[in-house]
């Protein structure tokens, strides 16, 4: 392997010579060999967007020349246009500082590295430098909170959201095919009243529905942007107007809405507003664990469970057993559910970590709060492509358990009283009659009594 020299404060330092990183990130590399844990690339472009914002800022404010700045916003726009190409060159472990100082320089550096080629092809007489140029008006300490809140609030926007409409839309469909289906309900994994197939889909089509509200709420708390903050949430080294005018331009480029924080201190010490928004993560992981739930118990089968609905044979479901198929969107999904009930965990107590004034618990943080949107949204789509669009009813399996069900005696108790029509449920149970001949058999009602009563059509 070929290297260059590279240095930094502590001296020289070999990285292979087609790598556009410098010495902080070759470092990094050679002081954090743990696990496999990338640092996400949707927070590596957050981070490129930002310091293009910061450039064009500290332009207009006089600390940047002209050429620096289209330097580096250039470097920003090849990075941005080119994700599969340069990829490589953000090449750090989530399990690195705590505060993310590694992978801000990994950026400062390779934008740096971009920047000086093209002031090179220019002839120009001026160079990047990753701290002086790159950085300038900044620390580590809020350019990684700042990062974490734009890369999820666009994972939010552009992932979870259009997935779960999507699923929504899909729901409202089945409901709205369904509406007049009578099943009978459960509740206790027991018998219970009727309802509509239509009207339990409804239920699930209401959690999506509710949890999009949440999620919007919680996007109010994330667009607040610590930059500006640098080292302790003081602003050193920053002009006064640096947080509100970067976040007008990411605003500008990302076409969603950012603000500066109110309290830098605040900004740069304190997660709460990912552990909110998180949480409403584990509530949809949550609901839709609920619904994938309800599906294959109501799948379950073909002859020997339930039987209820009948999903898409997407793959043989067994090595062993001819013509098994397996409900295995619904295991997917939940499967994901869980990593995501783990991941709040670890945020939730990374976050409690926040000492004095800075958490360094930060890239734990947003590797799992990205993680669980990501999957969340895919587990999602898929789930809604390859289950809920081909699930069909089996009517008469519905039909025959809401006519066999014991349960429909509920109708009788305003007429009978609770006693005695317990007394028919356990004399059909017992002599595995109908409702109908257990409640002429007691002389409690006559067969047109019972068939005025117990009518499913009025009892949904």
């Amino acid at each position: 392997m070929r290297t260059r020299v590279e240095h930094d404060t502590l001296g020289e330092v070999h990285v292979d010579q087609t790598k556009f990183w410098g010495a902080q990130t070759q470092r990094s590399l050679e002081n954090f060999p743990i696990g496999q844990e990338m640092i996400p690339e949707r927070l590596i472009y957050a981070f490129v967007m930002l310091k293009r914002s910061a450039a064009i800022v500290n332009g207009r404010l006089g600390r940047l020349t002209e050429e620096k700045v289209e330097a580096i916003k250039q470097a920003c726009d090849y990075v941005l246009n080119q994700k599969e190409q340069v990829i490589e060159h953000f090449p750090l472990v989530v399990w690195q500082t705590g505060s993310g100082t590694q992978t801000n320089m990994n950026i400062n550096e390779v934008l740096a590295y971009i920047g000086n080629s093209i002031l090179k092809e220019k002839n120009a007489s001026e160079t990047l430098h990753p701290n002086d140029d790159l950085n300038r008006s900044q620390s580590s300490n809020d350019t990684f909170p700042t990062a974490m809140h734009v890369a999820s609030v666009l994972a939010l926007e552009e992932e979870l959201l259009p997935a779960m409409s999507n699923m929504e839309a899909t729901l409202a469909e089945l409901s709205q095919q369904y509406q007049d289906l009578i099943k009978i309900g459960r509740t206790h994994l027991q018998d219970a009243t009727p309802l509509t197939f239509g009207q339990e889909v409804s239920g699930w089509q209401h959690m999506l529905e509710k949890m999009k509200q949440m999620i919007l709420e919680d996007l109010t708390y994330l667009r607040e942007l610590a930059i500006g903050g640098t080292a302790v949430g003081t602003g050193l080294n920053a002009d006064p107007s640096f947080g509100y005018e970067v976040a007008v331009e990411l605003s500008n480029l990302t076409e969603t809405t950012f603000c500066s924080a109110a309290n830098k201190f605040h900004a740069l010490t304190s997660h709460d507003q990912l552990v909110r928004a998180h949480g409403t993560l584990k509530a949809l992981a949550a609901d839709l664990m609920k619904i994938a739930n309800d599906i294959r118990w109501l799948a379950s089968g073909p002859r020997a469970g339930i039987g209820e609905i009948e999903l898409p044979a997407n793959e043989p479901g067994s090595s062993i057993m001819p013509g098994k198929v397996n409900p295995t969107q619904a295991e997917a999904l939940t499967m994901v559910t869980v990593q995501v009930m783990g991941n709040d965990t670890t945020i939730g107590i990374a976050a409690s970590q926040g000492q004095f004034q800075l958490n360094v618990f930060k890239p734990v943080i947003a590797y799992n709060f990205l993680q669980s949107v990501r999957l969340l949204s895919d587990a999602m789509r898929s789930f809604t492509d390859r289950c809920l669009i081909g699930l069909k009813a089996n009517e008469e399996k519905m039909t025959d358990y809401l006519n066999a069900s014991l349960m429909l005696v509920t109708a009788l108790t305003p007429h009978l009283g609770y006693e005695q029509t317990a007394k028919i449920v356990k004399k059909a149970y017992h002599e595995g009659t109908t409702l109908k001949q257990a409640a002429i058999a007691l002389g409690m009602l006559t067969a047109s009594e019972f068939d005025q009563l117990v009518d499913p059509k009025r009892m949904i």
